[in-house]
């Protein structure tokens, strides 16, 4: 996804939390002794992209409560400084549809309510009485953070798109002191050959750890970090064969966006998978009396 598509939630979020950096990550490290090493599963290519695909072919809608918890460059910060994280309730569905409302901890006062279709995105930030619409796939960054808030990144960490048939794949080993690792390279073109995405499997579990998006010339343009999968009871539509008993689900995300200079703390405390979403619940109008912002425009536009 085109890197200026970003930070919606940290520009709201990291509004959210200015000085709330939380360092490390999600990721738990256990330090091994001299030659202890973790015990390892095998698997191969096609065995680790039919697991891949198995989970993204069958997660087809979401309905979950989160804490947000943004981390941000200078250049975020102040937009909305009040809170150090934010409970938000999310909604997602295939093929793009989303919606995300931020509540403030404690008195539950909207913070943010967003929601994309995958083309168009819509932004309510009430404590500015503002409303922000723009194309999904803007490529200008507005000088003004609180323009640069996406819910579209969210989507991308929680909804995974398959690998096709005719993209080319490799596998390699990574191996560091306390871990070891499967990776999936996708590549995409033809004549001049460009790494997609990575997908990294962790080999104590074969669970995967990681999900690494590049754009042209290498650019990282998104690197989560996926941590604490639990079972979901209630995932309906799994196929038993391809997600033998309760299908795992990560409870623990981090978004890394290097190039959009935030990361996002997500932490999952109620889930449910593959329900009927009505249509409804994913729109979002523009409040009265608020402020409306076309965002991505030559000359911005702002209408009562």
């Amino acid at each position: 996804m085109q890197c200026v598509q970003t930070c919606l939630i940290l520009a709201t979020l990291a509004a959210i939390s200015c000085g709330c950096h939380t360092g490390g990550g999600i990721k738990n490290t256990t330090k091994y002794g001299p030659g202890a090493r973790p015990v390892v599963k095998d698997a191969t290519r096609e065995e680790l992209l039919e697991q891949y695909n198995s989970i993204a072919r069958n997660t087809k809608s979401l309905n979950a409560t989160v804490e947000l918890k943004p981390t941000a460059g200078s250049k975020y910060s102040g937009v909305i400084d009040e809170y150090h994280e934010v409970k938000a309730f999310l909604l997602a569905a295939r093929p793009a549809e989303i919606r995300v409302i931020g509540q403030a901890p404690v008195i539950g006062t909207t913070v943010f309510d967003m929601a994309s279709d995958g083309e168009i995105f819509r932004v309510s930030i009430p404590s500015k009485n503002k409303f922000l619409v723009g194309p999904v796939a803007q490529e200008r960054t507005s000088s003004k953070p609180i323009e640069n808030l996406r819910p579209q990144h969210l989507l991308d960490a929680l909804l995974w798109p398959e690998v096709r048939k005719e993209e080319s794949v490799t596998l390699r080993e990574y191996n560091d002191e306390n871990s070891r690792y499967y990776v999936l390279t996708v590549l995409r073109g033809g004549y001049q050959l460009e790494v997609l995405r990575e997908i990294w499997f962790d080999r104590a579990d074969l669970l995967v750890s990681r999900l690494q998006t590049f754009g042209p010339k290498g650019l990282l343009l998104s690197d989560v970090q996926l941590a604490k999968w639990e079972p979901i009871d209630n995932a309906a539509g799994q196929s038993a064969a391809s997600v033998p008993g309760t299908a795992p689900f990560p409870r623990a995300i981090r978004i890394d966006r290097p190039h959009d200079d935030y990361k996002l703390d997500l932490q999952i405390t109620k889930l449910s998978l593959n329900e009927a979403i009505p249509a409804e619940r994913f729109k979002l109008e523009q409040p009265a009396g608020a402020e409306l912002v076309r965002v991505g425009e030559a000359t911005e536009n702002k209408q009562p």
